[in-house]
């Protein structure tokens, strides 16, 4: 099976790619230039030939397509992409402080980078048993809403939503759609304050890329062992 990563180098990512290459996946695992990827390098020279990292800024849709286009020179279609990539903006400020300068920001990784992945990567998912995983948060659900922490709980509203239209759009053909929450972890994002470590979701997330768990329900906001959430 081939996965395509967004944000691999780190944190979630970093958990999602050790737990797919462990499972025997061929992956493309995307970082920004200039990152530390010192912990993803390693991990693919305890796989290789499973593990390419790739130059991949999702803000960047040139660099999206260019990644598409040399995956379509190259035969190599994309089973499933994990849109894990995010920022965390303007975390604890007041509304009548927001900068919205980083609510774009925010908008521009968390929204429109995972729709710039589909759009070039879409041709490349097989018609049968394609996976789309948005790494989404509790924090988009409007019934669970909360007065702060606006530009990330707002992006990842909008990427549920954009989740669910790919689900109608994409279920006919056999391809399926999760916006993912994995849980409050302990990351760079989540802070050491949070209750989980990144390898305690990435069983269960790449478990629904492989399509081993069904999404029960109308909409395909879930948490990592494919429970529905209160959209």
């Amino acid at each position: 099976m081939n996965i395509v990563i967004t944000g691999a180098n780190r944190g979630l990512g970093l958990a999602l790619v050790k737990e797919a290459a462990k499972r025997g996946h061929r992956l493309w695992a995307g970082l920004r230039d200039g990152s530390d990827y010192a912990a993803l390098r390693n991990v693919a020279e305890e796989h290789p030939g499973t593990i390419e990292l790739v130059s991949l800024e999702v803000t960047d849709e040139a660099g999206v397509a260019r990644l598409a286009e040399r995956l379509k020179q190259e035969g190599q279609p994309v089973h499933s992409i994990i849109n894990n990539a995010a920022v965390v903006q303007a975390r604890g400020s007041k509304l009548e402080d927001l900068d919205l300068s980083e609510v774009q920001r925010t908008m521009d990784v968390n929204v429109y980078g995972p729709i710039r992945m589909v759009k070039h990567l879409l041709p490349l998912l097989p018609r049968e048993g394609g996976t789309i995983v948005n790494i989404s948060s509790a924090s988009g659900s409007f019934e669970k809403a909360y007065g702060g922490d606006y530009p990330y709980a707002i992006s990842k509203a909008a990427l549920n939503l954009f989740s669910q239209q790919l689900h109608r759009l994409l279920s006919p053909k056999g391809v399926r759609v999760y916006a993912v929450h994995p849980g409050w972890l302990r990351t760079d994002m989540g802070g050491s304050q949070a209750p989980n470590e990144p390898d305690v979701p990435a069983p269960g997330i790449l478990d629904l890329a492989e399509g081993r768990k069904p999404c029960e329900g109308p909409y395909v906001f879930v948490d990592h062992n494919g429970q529905a959430l209160p959209i």
